[in-house]
């Protein structure tokens, strides 16, 4: 079984970034975020559980409508609590059967709220990605095309890297990609041995 290596930052970090590289020097990387959103779609008893909870338009054509949810779960903590637990025990279930057809020393398990839902428990490791803060909602900014509020709402939803930081096992600082590739770089050498 290969080790599982959580790989989470706030948002605007860079984690989505640093798990392709991941994943361009061979190791399978699982985005919980983006499986969640599939799982989200195709799941006819999730849907079914959302839309109990957060009406109907919650799905435009059976397609989940990302804007709506947003503007409704990240400003509501309840709400946003309320989301996680019918979509959480689905993507665990999921990430567990993808885990048993990996071949590999070890695999990257990327999770926005890796910490903060408690499955860093599950993790062998935790790597962290971390960046100014300044630099992160200007990333965010030019991604979603949103305003420094909206960042800043989201962002008050996530634990604080000052807070993460002492639960994590490496530490990716990402600022320069140049330099942040390097830091890659030497971790994967580091996991790729067998312990």
């Amino acid at each position: 079984m290969p080790k599982i290596v959580g790989l989470t930052g706030g948002i605007g970090s860079g984690k989505s970034t640093t798990a392709a590289y991941f994943s361009e020097l061979g190791i399978p990387c699982y985005i919980a975020d983006d499986r969640a959103i599939e799982l989200m779609t195709s799941s006819i008893t999730i849907q079914q559980a959302i839309i109990n909870e957060f009406g109907a338009e919650s799905y435009i054509n059976g397609n989940l409508n990302r804007p709506f949810l947003a503007s409704i779960v990240f400003k509501d903590s309840g709400l946003l609590a309320t989301l996680n637990a019918i979509v959480h025990p689905a993507v665990a279930s999921d990430f567990r059967s993808w885990l048993l057809e990996q071949n590999s020393i070890y695999v990257i398990k990327e999770a926005a709220i890796l910490f903060e839902n408690g499955g860093s428990k599950l993790c062998d490791q935790v790597i962290l990605v971390i960046a100014p803060k300044d630099i992160r909602v200007q990333r965010v900014i030019d991604r979603d095309k949103c305003t420094k509020e909206d960042v800043l709402e989201r962002m008050s939803k996530q634990w604080s890297d000052a807070k993460k930081k002492p639960l994590a096992d490496y530490i990716i600082e990402n600022i320069e990609w140049k330099e942040t590739s390097k830091q890659i770089e030497v971790l994967h050498q580091k996991l790729n041995q067998i312990s």
